[in-house]
């Protein structure tokens, strides 16, 4: 699955969802974690933006972020979870600025060699299903 993590350093947790300008991104299994190349965002993110400029870009990433099982923030506005949810990409928060990335990914990959929670295994079953269509697509 793929793991999303919005970061100003790549090491701790610590962007808002709305303002991050870059995200972390992480392909995990039960064998372990790779890094692939970090998502970037541009343009005015910050609270004062205008209200469409700010849903414009809640949208682009939104969008970016589709093929995301989890995505992991620091904080995270109802709306912009709401449209992640809707989406099937679920929401996580950290538990404070200094969590790090890296012990959210050992701990996914100990999860996911146990018995993950239902709400992970929910989130690995739109994993599972993209997969199927897009070999479904290939016959």
């Amino acid at each position: 699955m793929k793991v999303a993590f919005a970061t100003t350093d790549f090491i701790h947790i610590d962007g808002h969802f709305g303002s991050t300008k870059q995200m972390a991104l992480y392909e995990v299994n039960d064998t372990g974690y790779q890094a692939l190349k970090p998502m970037t965002f541009g343009g005015n993110l910050e609270q004062d933006a205008s209200k469409q400029d700010k849903l414009e870009k809640l949208h682009a990433k939104v969008a970016a972020l589709l093929d995301c099982t989890i995505v992991y923030v620091l904080e995270i506005g109802g709306p912009a979870a709401g449209r992640l949810i809707n989406k099937k990409v679920t929401p996580m928060k950290s538990t404070s600025a200094e969590q790090t990335i890296a012990e959210v990914l050992d701990k996914l990959v100990q999860t996911l060699k146990g018995n993950p929670p239902p709400w992970l295994r929910k989130a690995l079953q739109k994993t599972s299903e993209s997969d199927l269509e897009s070999v479904l697509e290939e016959v």
